[in-house]
């Protein structure tokens, strides 16, 4: 195998939610294929510099706004028009540029829903990424146990009005009749909206209620041994064994915690965001930071490698924006 190639990777979003695919251009290796913007780092190059680069050079832009994401590491196997080689991926979210958008090198351009991928072939280093932004930044956990029904029926829906779009049920305190009844107000109500309900750890109700999907509590993660049909499923995780474990089950994403001390557990040890960095370096899956974040902890979350942040508290104040990225 060559020696590793660092690779700048640029996601050119819209307000829409959106992104930017190109082909790779004939007579470049893997020609025809669909990928994200972007290319080689040269030497004395910063990952910045670099894209900057390749985006004038591939489309005529300069980008203005650019957020730090993840770093992927990926082999590409040998191919009739290109040899193997390793690269390591370095991401970055393109909100804001300068220019016209130009095909500069003929290569076909194509705005994608991250819900409806529409271009065929992806280059595969570019699946699971496409997959993790076809998430929102943002996963909103339930807290009507301290805020009251009625309360918190008001506080989502103002919510999903200004963009919320995926939200985890988790009420333990609730008999289970009192929770199916609270469940249902809560997925007719996202349903208006085209937001996405998971319910904690009760499979056979997230069926029952037509609910998208489940989240699985670490102690019945470990205890799964296939993914539950039919149903998006996510899980919580603490530790790297449990996240190893998830990947393998295929799940669609996953909420590791507690990053920061939060008012429940304000006692409990905590990860820290070089520990969380660190757990999820290696993880092909989407994952969300979780505990004692607020909106003003997104960055940080992305910068580590997150999809975004899980918020059960600081989420249903009238402060928080949804279409962040």
């Amino acid at each position: 195998m060559s020696k590793v190639q660092n690779v700048v990777v640029g996601i050119l979003t819209r307000s829409d939610g959106s992104f930017l695919m190109a082909s790779r251009p004939a007579g470049k290796g893997w020609a025809g294929w669909w990928e994200f913007p972007g290319g080689k780092i040269e030497v004395n190059e910063t990952p910045k510099q670099a894209l900057t680069r390749e985006l004038q050079e591939e489309l005529g832009i300069t980008p203005t706004e650019m957020q730090v994401w993840i770093r992927r590491y990926y082999d590409y196997p040998a191919t009739h028009d290109c040899p193997a080689k390793s690269v390591v991926l370095h991401f970055y979210f393109v909100k804001k540029w300068q220019g016209t958008l130009s095909a500069l090198e003929y290569q076909q351009l194509s705005w994608q829903n991250p819900a409806n991928i529409t271009v065929s072939p992806v280059l595969p280093a570019n699946v699971p990424i496409m997959q993790a932004l076809a998430l929102p930044p943002i996963y909103a956990i339930t807290n009507m146990a301290e805020m009251g029904e009625q309360t918190f029926l008001i506080a989502i829906e103002s919510q999903l009005k200004k963009g919320l779009q995926l939200i985890q049920i988790r009420e333990k305190q609730l008999p289970k009749a009192e929770l199916k009844r609270f469940a249902k107000k809560v997925i007719d109500l996202t349903k208006l909206f085209g937001a996405k309900v998971l319910i904690n750890a009760n499979i056979d109700l997230a069926r029952e209620l037509n609910a998208d999907g489940v989240h699985l509590p670490s102690i019945d993660l470990m205890k799964c041994s296939a993914k539950p049909s039919g149903l998006m499923v996510a899980a919580s995780c603490h530790n790297a064994l449990e996240l190893s474990h998830a990947e393998c089950l295929g799940l669609d994403f996953v909420v590791i915690s507690p990053v920061k001390p939060t008012l429940s557990h304000e006692t409990d040890a905590t990860l820290g965001w070089q520990a969380f960095e660190q757990m999820i370096e290696n993880c092909n899956m989407p994952v969300y930071a979780l505990g004692g974040l607020t909106e003003m902890d997104l960055t940080q979350a992305l910068s580590c490698g997150a999809r975004g942040i899980a918020m059960q508290r600081a989420v249903w104040t009238n402060k928080t924006k949804f279409n962040l990225v």
